[in-house]
């Protein structure tokens, strides 16, 4: 079963087809390469890295003319450097991911490959839900898997003074992988960042995942659905997907619930039903011998969600929180579920990366300890929002709505509560 790779113009999977480099394994530990800061010294830097790929196994030939076919990209630095300006509110992140249009192309493609995802899940213990909201979410279920030349854009990265040492690895193993026959170097196209195929696998994570699940002698993520659905499979059961249990749930907070639980603490099921926790209907949560931490990612007006190990696992695919959401939401859309009972607010204001440290000085100048200011909203902002809130009479459920930015006399955008 081989599907073609069709290139629509507008390049829906880059927003997310770089979430492997966070978790990507090191399959190389030698030293670094020299770094080098642009075109002039590209040229320099490529025959000291066909030097540490051959010295990792790589063959002569292939290293030699991989790499002298190698070209730097500037577009690849311009993404690179390139940082979000705005925080995006967990309503337009989800929306523009979980969408009735995926939802509904989800469920014919669920229909349509029913016994490959079958397959799979037996082999894997991973439900062909999750394995269908994944592609979704990485390349629109096979619709864009980026058009960059992978060989150059690793070795434009590797060539930075960035991060070297981890695109050097890359770029060691996406030639490893043209060693193989997985595929040739001039067919070999993903994100700018290196990202291939279906499910969008960095070089590394292929080598130690990919699969050649149709049989025909190669690990083929970009032309064989077989191979990319198995591997996809493999790696989240490598990570310790447990086919026992779902992602997590939506879940119902009783008034005047303590948000403060919402810091990543986990607790056993029955207490979050004995603290007044229900499902999205309204039900008893089940009794159930497992663990489970609250996450409210729109404040206390939007939802709440039970999740569960599962959704670790999600997270050891990308490190967001609001992508493993997505991947949850977006799963049990695909197998029939309806939308939240309680959606995010759609008016929550986008605050910019400058607004988020003057939100944190704020708080530090208050006494409320967020670290040094580096315009994102991690754990230890959130915990400061908490505090602040706490002490101003607000809900305090972490969340930087238009309330907390007005007591710190900070101008919100528009929207928001």
């Amino acid at each position: 079963m081989r599907t073609p790779r069709k290139r629509p113009g507008r390049p829906l999977a880059l927003l997310f087809a770089t979430g492997l480099l966070a978790v990507a394994p090191s399959l190389w530990a030698g030293p670094e390469a020299p770094a080098d800061t642009g075109p002039s010294d590209f040229e320099q830097c490529k025959t000291k890295l066909r030097q540490l790929a051959i010295e990792a196994g790589v063959s002569e030939r292939t290293a030699r003319e991989v790499l002298a076919d190698a070209r730097h990209l500037d577009r690849v630095i311009e993404l690179d450097r390139q940082q979000p300006e705005f925080t995006t509110p967990f309503a337009d992140y989800l929306n523009r991911r979980v969408n009735d249009d995926r939802v509904r192309r989800g469920r014919e493609l669920l229909r349509e490959h029913r016994a490959l995802l079958d397959r799979v899940t037996r082999e894997t213990g991973v439900p062909a839900p999750y394995l269908v909201a994944f592609w979704g979410l990485e390349t629109n279920f096979g619709s864009y898997f980026g058009k960059m030349s992978v060989p150059s854009a690793l070795a434009t990265l590797a060539c930075d003074d960035r991060r070297t040492t981890l695109f050097t690895q890359q770029l060691i193993a996406a030639l490893r992988i043209i060693d193989e026959g997985a595929i040739a170097a001039a067919d070999m196209e993903g994100s700018w960042a290196g990202a291939m195929g279906h499910v969008q696998f960095m070089p590394t994570v292929f080598l130690k995942h990919a699969v050649d699940a149709d049989g025909d002698g190669r690990r083929d993520l970009w032309h064989s659905l077989p191979d990319a659905m198995m591997s996809a499979g493999r790696f989240l059961q490598s990570m310790g997907w447990n086919g026992d249990y779902r992602w997590g749930r939506e879940v119902l907070l009783p008034a005047g619930f303590d948000y403060a639980l919402a810091d990543g603490r986990r607790l056993p099921l029955a207490e979050w039903r004995r603290l007044g926790i229900h499902d999205a209907f309204g039900q008893p949560l089940a009794h159930e011998p497992i663990d489970a931490r609250l996450i409210v990612p729109a404040g206390h007006r939007g939802p709440a969600f039970l999740v569960y190990d599962n959704f670790d696992v999600i997270l050891g695919w990308n490190r967001s929180e609001f992508y493993a959401l997505a991947v949850g939401y977006l799963a049990d859309r695909v197998a029939g579920a309806g939308r939240l009972q309680r959606p995010p607010p759609e008016d929550a204001p986008a605050l910019s990366r400058q607004q988020v440290m003057a939100l944190q000085q704020a708080l530090n100048d208050r006494g409320f300890d967020t670290g040094t200011p580096d315009g994102i909203l991690g754990p230890a902002t959130r915990s400061a929002i908490r505090h602040f809130q706490a002490a101003a009479g607000l809900v305090a459920d972490g969340y930087p709505g238009r309330s907390v930015l007005a007591r710190l006399a900070l101008t919100p955008d528009p929207g928001g509560q």
